[in-house]
């Protein structure tokens, strides 16, 4: 597969542009030289590249694809609302009518407001919980993301200790460790923020236990703590009412974003009436969060992911997907792993510590037209068919065959 265009365009972008791309869409976290830099159009669940070449995608836009690209009703909203224009001096009512379907939606939700990234808003929480409480202290999962403000980004420069002098990590699942900071900063934690399952780069995500969750919930009452849950990147891909409802979490503050607009720049903050006034005095706002064109696009999107129960549908495909990739895994002599929700999958290859496997079996699978990330999750979306998961497998197969044991 060529990418000359590709790279020619990267090394212009690299003399103006800091790092020629930069963050999670750098080709330094791919294979460098194997996959693609550079998107041109989309439609469905296909995209092509600026060298031609058209992939499968089960990235999605690292997630906010749900339906897939070009949507025929979701880019019919955002167009109506755009013909009247954009960026006023007020917000328009589509704000409203977005805050009333969220709020009718999510059962604990009595409240929304709304921003561009999932970062503005779990930066935002956290000032919340520490607005409500008058508490300092944060609680957090290792190696857990919720964005690229100081006290959470994953980079290391730019930093300084007094950035997460509040915040404090523990492991995954570990009720012990959970239950030992809330002992150790008793009556200093504001909030606990969790992912519904941990998602970390380079590594398998991990589904919570039935204790983690009861203790996580009873922890936050027993403390007086918020718990906010970061359905930044799980939210309406696993249940039409948000993720707290499939593994049991009861979060003062929730939120969304990647499949709520289905590409639409737009996310979300919803939460109890108990914390509405004090919500209301942390300062909240940007030049263009109320477009309306996004929040069409919203309102569009959350109603198709109903009434299609889109969910169902990613998680079906999503198993016949990993079972097929594991399937083809055996025949080939390659010992895979899977890991996450259907409609989430990671699959690597075992015992491949250094991921330098996983990044050649995801380079095979771009060769052949499918786009498929060594070291994040993947996300299945609406717009994938039983016949182009078929069509995935088959290239994946012979995606596989040099890669035999």
């Amino acid at each position: 597969m060529n990418f000359e265009k590709s790279h020619a365009l990267f090394r212009r972008a690299a003399r103006v542009i800091p790092g020629g791309i930069y963050g999670h869409t750098t080709p330094a976290v791919t294979v460098p030289g194997a996959f693609p830099y550079y998107a041109v159009d989309g439609n469905g669940c296909r995209y092509r590249d600026a060298d031609g070449n058209e992939f499968i995608d089960f990235m999605g836009g690292y997630g906010p694809l749900v339906l897939g690209y070009c949507h025929p009703e979701v880019e019919a909203a955002a167009d109506a609302a755009r013909h009247h224009g954009a960026c006023f001096n007020h917000p328009t009512p589509v704000m409203v009518e977005l805050a009333e379907y969220l709020v009718e939606r999510i059962d604990f939700a009595d409240w929304a407001v709304f921003a561009k990234n999932g970062s503005d808003l779990t930066t935002w929480a956290v000032m919340v919980a520490r607005e409500v409480t008058g508490r300092p202290k944060i609680l957090k999962v290792a190696g857990a993301y919720h964005g690229a403000d100081a006290w959470c980004t994953p980079g290391l420069h730019g930093l300084i200790p007094e950035d997460r002098a509040h915040i404090h990590d523990f492991p995954w699942n570990d009720v012990s460790a959970l239950e030992a900071l809330f002992t150790r900063h008793r009556g200093r934690v504001a909030g606990l923020v969790l992912t519904p399952f941990h998602h970390p780069a380079y590594a398998d995500s991990q589904l919570p236990s039935s204790e983690f969750v009861a203790a996580a919930n009873r922890l936050c009452r027993e403390h007086g703590a918020l718990l906010i849950l970061d359905d930044v990147r799980c939210g309406f891909r696993l249940s039409v009412d948000g993720s707290h409802s499939v593994y049991g979490y009861e979060p003062d503050l929730a939120v969304y974003c990647k499949a709520i607009a289905n590409g639409h720049p737009i996310s979300a903050c919803v939460g109890r009436a108990g914390h509405q006034a004090a919500a209301s005095r942390v300062f909240l706002t940007g030049s263009y969060w109320n477009d309306p064109a996004p929040m069409a696009a919203a309102l569009a999107t959350l109603k198709i992911i109903a009434r299609d129960d889109v969910p169902a549908r990613l998680a079906r495909l999503g198993q016949k997907f990993v079972d097929g990739f594991l399937a083809l895994g055996v025949k080939h002599g390659l010992p895979l792993v899977a890991s996450g929700p259907p409609a989430m999958p990671y699959v690597r290859v075992a015992d491949d510590p250094s991921f330098l496997r996983t990044q050649r079996l995801c380079a095979a699978a771009v060769a052949q037209g499918v786009f498929l990330h060594p070291h994040h999750n993947w996300f299945i979306g609406a717009a994938h068919t039983e016949a182009e998961i078929d069509e995935a497998l088959r290239r994946l197969d012979h995606a596989l065959r040099p890669l035999r044991v």
